[in-house]
């Protein structure tokens, strides 16, 4: 996803001229910061760029079809400046790098599938890691560059780059392990779990590997008078204009949406909560269509609350040594993983690595996204906010996300409903 100003909501100020190809507007395509790269079906059903498709052969159900959704985002992740982005996060790559080589011994001489290979950046790794044979699945056009990545570095032999969905290329062999950087903003939006579910259910050989193999999403309550400040009362006066007749309008357009930007750990006003832990060797497609949670947070200080942070952690970890799940399911995290940046270990050596994206955390392209109130409430210290939140699929498109946030403080109850587009 590109970076745009301080404050984004999603939106960055890139290729304009798809307003006018995408359903619903360019708000909608802009907001596509972290693509679906499980790939799409070429909407006459025959070949996509040279490649068979194949229909997934399942009991249970058929892959979702490809929308023009679909299209339109897998069209636009061919754009190069998405991939720099993420290839220039060193949080990001290097976390994945050093992964793989902490499981080097899984992987040398193994067959590996990366799921949304992108430039092909990951699945060059783990050829150099020792890997036999890496299947690099991309939907997106920069399947053809990562082909040539893959040649310009004589990997040719060992990395076959498929062009097209993973619920539809063939693979006529299991797998060892699975690797994907899937994660999207607040975790699950638009993101390529389901993609990788798919992947493991229809290749991964019992007890493979799968990197990341945990992934927890948080929340907590923040302060943050500067953002307030500086989009809403900043209307008070405008070059001695009293133009405050502009904040109700103000607060709509700032805040009716969920806010993807960076903030500080002093903005947090309680421990984390976790939303969701995520077990990519158990998880079920259908557990993503809707996640909800009921939290209790007790504020550490007396300050305005101006909405929730939500902020993820992904874990690199064998299938048999996956016992610090369940600190990070019980929320035991802190807000905080930062003394040792993004690549943090648990207290125990044999725990395994961390990419984090906390606010305390090294900054990463992810940010964190803030669910805005459109009125700050006050909270004393020690003061209870209690309620629950639900995350669900759009039915509008699938790729959207609706979050439901009820939560009560001080005897009063409040609402917020927000659509990440």
């Amino acid at each position: 996803m590109q970076s745009g100003g301080d404050y984004t909501n999603g939106f960055h100020g890139e290729l304009e001229r798809a307003e006018n190809q995408v359903p619903g507007g360019l708000s909608s395509f802009r907001r596509a910061k972290r693509r679906n790269r499980g790939g799409a079906r070429d909407p006459s059903g025959g070949l996509t760029n040279g490649v068979e498709q194949k229909s997934l052969e399942t009991k249970d159900s058929p892959p979702p079809p490809c929308t023009d959704f679909d299209v339109a985002y897998f069209h636009s992740y061919a754009h190069v400046g998405i991939h720099e982005e993420m290839i220039k996060d060193r949080a990001r790559t290097e976390t994945y790098r050093e992964a793989i080589m902490q499981h080097q011994s899984l992987i040398q001489d193994k067959v590996v599938v990366d799921v949304g290979c992108g430039t092909g950046i990951l699945s060059i790794f783990c050829a150099q890691a020792g890997a036999k044979r890496v299947y690099a699945v991309d939907a997106s056009d920069i399947a053809v560059q990562a082909k040539e990545v893959v040649k310009a570095n004589g990997l040719s032999d060992k990395v076959i780059v498929l062009h097209g969905r993973v619920e539809d290329v063939e693979i006529d062999e299991e797998v060892d392990v699975i690797i994907s950087e899937w994660m999207g903003y607040m975790l699950l939006y638009e993101s390529m779990l389901g993609s990788v579910i798919t992947a493991r259910d229809r290749w991964l050989k019992p007890g493979g590997l799968i990197l990341p193999s945990h992934a927890t999403l948080y929340m907590a309550p923040i302060s943050h008078p500067d953002r307030y400040s500086h989009s809403i009362d900043f209307w008070r006066n405008v070059y001695g204009i009293d133009m405050s007749a502009m904040m109700q309008l103000a607060k709509q357009c700032a805040f009716e949406e969920p806010s993807v930007e960076s903030i500080s750990g002093e903005t947090v006003l309680t421990w984390p909560e976790v939303v969701k832990h995520i077990d990519c060797q158990t998880i079920k497609i259908q557990e993503l269509d809707s996640v909800t949670s009921k939290y209790k947070f007790k504020s550490m200080m007396r300050a305005p609350m101006h909405g929730f942070a939500f902020w993820f952690d992904v874990e690199f970890s064998e299938p048999a040594k996956n016992t610090s799940a369940t600190s990070v399911a019980n929320g035991s995290s802190s807000v905080s993983p930062s003394r040792e940046g993004n690549q943090k270990k648990r207290s125990n050596p044999s725990d395994a690595l961390v990419l984090s994206t906390s606010p305390e955390a090294p900054p990463t392209h992810w940010q964190q996204t803030i669910v805005y109130f459109y009125d700050p409430i006050d909270v004393e210290q020690d003061q209870v906010i209690e309620g629950s939140v639900t995350l669900s699929q759009s039915k509008e498109n699938r790729r959207f996300m609706n979050i439901h946030l009820e939560y009560t403080s001080a005897g009063r109850s409040f609402v917020k409903e927000s659509v990440m587009r």
